[in-house]
């Protein structure tokens, strides 16, 4: 089993919603940032958001004001709340987590969302 395990992703129209989850494994302590990425076929992996074990959040241009990431320390999970989707959403969602020294990162299998117009 994955120590970073995504839920959530499936099929939608566009101007729908989804919500991602990502979990961590209880092996992986002291989690510090997480993140979500994104990979549409033939592109590079980009970042969407990412949030810090304060709290602070930061997005790519293309999903502001659209995608919320927010996180519960407590339950090591991260989440993805999406709406207003796009076509050009669709792609392959990761869950990213960093560590606290000893740096160590982590990935998930990754979730599909498809966005039909």
């Amino acid at each position: 089993q994955g120590q970073l395990v995504e839920s959530g992703g499936g099929l939608v129209q566009a101007g729908g919603s989804l919500r991602l989850s990502c979990v961590a494994s209880r092996i992986i302590f002291s989690i510090n940032a997480m993140a979500w990425y994104r990979q549409a076929p033939g592109k590079q992996r980009e970042l969407v958001a990412t949030i810090t074990r304060g709290g602070s959040t930061n997005y790519a241009d293309s999903v502001k004001g659209r995608f919320t990431i927010s996180r519960d320390n407590a339950k090591s999970t991260a989440f993805l709340q999406m709406n207003s989707l796009k076509p050009e959403d669709t792609a392959v969602y990761y869950c990213y987590a960093d560590t606290l020294p000893p740096a160590r990162n982590y990935w998930g299998q990754g979730t599909q969302v498809t966005v039909s117009s």
